[in-house]
């Protein structure tokens, strides 16, 4: 046995409710753990011709070699399968944290795949060794908060539980799987994939433990991980909330702390909000938020930015996505590129609604308890009912009220009707914003463009459609316009590459981090730029490592220590372990996940190009666009780099060769998409 693994991965038949064991071993250390083994199985059992909500879709959970050992963020843990929220639906991949992972590990399981549909409504219950069905009767329409109490009760304090709510029971594509502090698996759709499968929760007890090869050396990462944002975590009194223009004092204050998202971090990085207004029951309740959250409770305008959150110096390398409410370290002002690196620009003005505490609190408590994904309610279902109402689209609808995003009794009530499906347009919305605007008209209800935008940068109006939409049926992130409009366009550019390469939303595992000595050098042409397609590709690869060592996007990648995934690998499993070692596993994991969007989706350079291009046609809040020749411009790029045909898109024969994967490349010729 490699230290770091605990030996099996459970291959779960709902149908048949029979329990297979797979050794870990034929995937590991090949794969290195979590998205990349799932996605040598997903290739290796899966064909085309199945929906995400079929029983034949395989939905693959995965932890890595770092998880349960103590290691900062080696709690994280990935879902991959056919995911119900793409559009079209496509394989992708959810990450969680919580505890449930190492619980996973601690009873034995480095994974577990599950396939096919119970006939009646259950929950699995995974007691060491013991994979169990149990009837989930009782559990039926129960939140998610009550559902993991109700486990516990069955059996005891000290289970760990994954479970859906009802959005996932009533199969709304934006369903997540939610697990302890409120960490969910939320941009693909997969608690609709539970519900499909008439799945309510896995519950696990695991009183085992995992071998770490090399103690003295996860103590090491534990001090240096993260450095130099830990910080005492005491409980603060906020006198406001929001930031930026969508500031507001709170009556009495706020108390927050904050927790970390997976098992053995040394990260705090969500929030906890104590004391605030239930969507159900007027007694206070605490809840776990994280950085989208803050504008449910304002949406006057869309986030600041500064050049630091995409490209760093060694003096100043501050991560992405910095945690709101923290103190942050003190920069370097000694550093040459300082005044550049945090000139901030304000976001663009929207006007979605004006900040509102208690409503805020409302709309995140429905989020937690109902099982839906926060990103698409905040940046999208509302954002869209504000600007589709200021244009006048919503006269002839009858939601059932008023549609008010400001009314915090239409907020429950339009949430209560996608989530149960009621009334009219209940089943048009819970099937995700993507298929709504389409099942309503695209050209009236997708492609109609809010006036309200107006650039902080320039003090012009830059229109925008009011379906917020860009690739893959999700809408706008990182991406220079509506939501973090005020992104700088060599930035906004390589974060929708990423984009038009996968199939759902990347922002949450593959930020955009670069030099700002590239920066320097891209900055003016960024299209026709290779070291920016270089960056994009580490970037790539970096979270396909992420979600395989496994790590996340709060410290990783770190420009200047490139070898801590490597390091951490190693201490977990005693093998020794490289960066150009673990980047050509990334290579693999990426080439295998091309490989299945060919082959069972379709995936073509056309395809892509024509998903990602159209939002790029409005401007960021500079004003700046491309044009589809500087784009292709830049796929050409991409495509020669990671050694794709220029005209398909696919990867060649002698790319899969490169990479261990003659297999794929047989496979894919005699499908009809040759290598």
């Amino acid at each position: 046995m490699i230290c770091g693994y605990v030996g099996k991965i459970a291959r779960i038949d709902l149908t048949a409710k029979t329990v297979t064991e797979i050794p870990t071993s034929k995937y590991v250390p090949e794969n290195i753990g979590g998205r990349g083994v799932c996605n040598r199985i997903f290739w290796d059992n899966m064909r085309p011709g199945t929906g995400a909500l079929d029983p034949g879709n395989m939905l693959i959970y995965m932890t890595g070699p770092t998880t349960a050992t103590g290691i900062p963020t080696g709690g994280r843990s990935v879902f991959t399968g056919i995911s119900p929220n793409s559009y079209p639906e496509q394989y992708a991949w959810s990450g969680i944290g919580g505890m449930v992972g190492a619980e996973l590990k601690f009873a034995g399981w480095d994974g577990f795949i599950i396939e096919g549909r119970s006939e009646d409504f259950i929950y699995i219950y995974v007691n060491n060794d013991k994979i169990e069905f149990r009837d989930a009767e009782p559990l039926r329409g129960l939140f998610v908060h009550a559902c993991q109490r109700k486990l516990a009760e069955m059996h005891g304090q000290d289970v760990q539980s994954m479970v859906i709510g009802p959005a996932g029971e009533n199969l709304m594509r934006n369903a997540s799987i939610t697990t302890s502090n409120d960490n969910v698996a939320a941009k693909a759709g997969f608690g609709a994939v539970f519900g499909s499968k008439n799945l309510k929760a896995v519950t696990i007890r695991g009183t085992g433990d995992v071998r770490v090869a090399d103690v003295g050396k996860l103590f090491e990462l534990r001090r240096k991980m993260g450095n130099p944002y830990m910080r005492r975590n005491p409980l603060v009194r906020e006198a406001e909330h929001g930031m930026d223009g969508n500031k507001i004092p709170v009556e009495g204050g706020w108390l927050r702390g904050q927790t970390a998202c997976s098992h053995g971090c040394n990260q705090h990085c969500n929030r906890l909000m104590m004391g605030m207004k239930s969507a159900f029951s007027d007694e206070k309740i605490n809840m776990s938020e994280k950085c989208v959250s803050i504008f449910a409770y304002g949406f006057r305008e869309d986030c600041s930015w500064t050049p630091i959150q995409n490209f760093e110096t060694e003096r100043n390398h501050f991560l992405a996505c910095k945690m709101l409410s923290r103190e942050e370290p003190e920069p370097d002002t000694d550093d040459p590129f300082f005044p550049e690196l945090f000139k901030q620009t304000r976001g663009d003005i929207v006007n979605f609604w004006e900040p509102d505490f208690d409503k805020g609190s409302v709309m995140m408590d429905m989020c937690n308890e109902y099982g839906i994904d926060k990103w698409d309610v905040i940046v999208w279902f509302f954002t869209w009912l504000s600007m589709a109402k200021k244009e006048g689209l919503l006269e002839d609808m009858d939601f059932g009220m008023e549609a008010d995003v400001e009314n915090v009794e239409f907020v429950k009530h339009f949430l209560n009707m996608i989530t149960y499906r009621r009334g009219k347009y209940g089943p048009v919305f819970a099937e995700g914003m993507a298929r709504a605007i389409r099942a309503l008209g695209k050209e009236k209800f997708g492609d109609t463009i809010y006036r309200g935008r107006i650039s902080q940068v320039t003090g012009e109006r830059y229109d925008l459609p009011v379906s917020l939409e860009t690739a893959w049926g999700h809408s706008y992130h990182w991406q220079g316009r509506g939501f973090e409009g005020s992104i700088n366009k060599p930035g906004w550019i390589a974060t929708s590459l990423e984009l038009m390469n996968s199939t759902r939303d990347v922002q949450t595992v593959a930020h955009y981090h670069d030099t700002y000595e590239n920066f320097l050098k891209f900055k003016d042409d960024p299209c026709r730029s290779p070291l920016l397609a270089d960056g994009v590709i580490m970037n790539e690869n970096k979270a396909e490592i992420k979600d395989s060592v496994t790590s996340c996007d709060w410290q990783s990648p770190d420009l200047f220590w490139p070898e801590m995934e490597a390091e951490m690998f190693t201490a977990a499993t005693g093998i020794p372990m490289t960066n150009a070692k673990l980047n050509e596993a990334a290579e693999r994991s990426r080439l295998l996940f091309r490989a299945i969007l060919i082959r069972d989706f379709g995936r073509t350079r056309d395809m892509e190009v024509a998903a990602i291009f159209p939002a790029m046609r409005f401007p960021d809040s500079s004003g700046e666009t491309v044009s589809l020749d500087e784009w292709n411009d830049l796929v050409d790029i991409y495509y020669e780099k990671r050694g794709y045909d220029l005209k398909t898109g696919w990867p060649k024969r002698e790319t899969y060769e490169k990479h261990g994967l003659a297999d794929v490349a047989d496979e894919l010729e005699k499908s009809g998409k040759p290598a």
